[in-house]
């Protein structure tokens, strides 16, 4: 799981920002203006029958702050990514 939804910074990242870009998901901003100081991102590419299946997550961040539901607050009733 992408440790960036219990980020205080999640919504002005710019690590996020590729992340969500990757996942097609909508962005929090279209403007981050936050450079996070070493994230760490695992790629999973997970082969299906008809498609490659990749997940993208940050697992590290020395810049990580943690704000429990940052990301819930922001996506009210939305479920959060895994």
């Amino acid at each position: 799981m992408c440790i960036c939804v219990n980020c205080h910074y999640v919504d002005r990242c710019t690590t996020y920002h590729a992340v969500e870009t990757q996942h097609e998901q909508p962005h929090l901003t279209n403007f981050p203006n936050f450079e996070p100081i070493e994230p760490t991102v695992n790629v999973n590419i997970r082969p299906q029958e008809e498609y490659i299946e990749i997940e993208w997550d940050v697992v590290g961040c020395e810049s990580f702050l943690e704000e429990a539901g940052k990301w819930a607050k922001l996506r009210p009733g939305e479920p959060v990514p895994t």
